[in-house]
C-alpha cells in the first residue's frame, strides 16, 4: 500500500499541518475533558483532506470520525448529531467506500468523478426534505438541544453523504453549508463548557478543508474529461 501522505501537493500539506495545530492548540485549553474531542478533530481534517484528492483513504478516515464524534455528541445531548453521524454518515461513509473502490480513475489512487443527472438532483433533494421532516420530530421527542439548528444540520448532512457517494464535487459546498451550521452549534456549547473549543475549531478547519474539496474536484473533474 501506498504512504498517501505522500500524495500531497505543499500547498495540501500546508492545509493540512494548519489544521492539525490549531485542533491540537486549542485542545490543550480544554483540560482533560478536550482530549477525546480533540483526537476526533485530528482524525477528521486528516480524513478531510484525502477526501479532497478523491482518496478511499479519506473514507475511511470518516468511518473512524463518524464513530467517535458519534459518541461525543450523544455524551452533550446534540442527539441530531449522535444520530446523523452515527445512522446516517457511518453507513453512508461505508457504502461511499465501496462506491469509491469500484469506480477510481483509470489506474490513479482518484475517484471517477460523475455529473449529476437531474433525476439524481431530484432524488437528493426530495429524500433531504423528507429526512428534515420524519428527524425533526424524532429529535423532538428525544429533547435535543438546539433543535432547529440539529435539525438543519441533519438536512445538510444528509445531503452531503447522498452527493459524496454519488461522487459529485458538490458534496463538498453541502459539507461546507453543514459545517457552518455545526460552528453555530459548538460555539453556543464552548460557552459554557471549554471542552468543546477542540470541535468549535475543528468545524472551523473542516470548512476550510471543504471550500478546498470543492476547488480541487472542480479541477480534477475537468483533468478527467480531457
Amino acid at each position: 500500500m501506498k504512504n498517501p501522505f505522500k500524495t500531497l501537493s505543499k500547498f495540501e500539506t500546508g492545509l493540512w499541518l494548519i489544521s492539525v495545530a490549531v485542533v491540537f492548540i486549542s485542545s490543550l485549553f480544554s483540560g482533560i475533558e478536550g482530549i477525546f474531542s480533540g483526537i476526533a478533530s485530528l482524525v477528521g481534517v486528516t480524513a478531510l483532506i484525502f477526501i479532497a484528492k478523491g482518496m478511499i483513504t479519506g473514507q475511511v478516515l470518516t468511518i473512524i470520525f463518524a464513530l467517535m464524534y458519534g459518541t461525543i455528541s450523544l455524551f452533550f445531548r446534540y442527539y441530531g448529531e449522535a444520530i446523523t453521524y452515527g445512522g446516517m454518515t457511518l453507513p453512508m461513509a461505508a457504502a461511499s467506500l465501496v462506491s469509491w473502490i469500484r469506480h477510481p480513475f483509470k489506474d490513479t489512487d482518484e475517484v471517477e468523478i460523475e455529473h449529476l443527472s437531474f433525476k439524481k438532483i431530484l432524488l437528493v433533494s426530495l429524500s433531504a426534505v423528507a429526512v428534515t421532516i420524519a428527524f425533526y420530530f424524532v429529535l423532538e421527542a428525544l429533547g435535543t438541544a438546539k433543535l432547529v439548528v440539529s435539525t438543519i444540520s441533519i438536512t445538510t448532512s444528509w445531503s452531503a453523504c447522498a452527493l459524496t457517494f454519488l461522487r459529485s464535487p458538490y458534496y463538498a459546498l453541502a459539507y461546507a453549508t453543514n459545517d457552518i451550521v455545526l460552528i453555530i452549534l459548538w460555539v453556543s456549547a464552548a460557552v459554557t463548557d471549554i471542552s468543546c473549543l477542540p470541535m468549535t475549531f475543528c468545524f472551523i478547519m473542516f470548512l476550510l478543508n471543504d471550500l478546498y474539496g470543492f476547488y480541487n474536484w472542480k479541477r480534477m473533474q475537468k483533468a478527467q474529461e480531457e
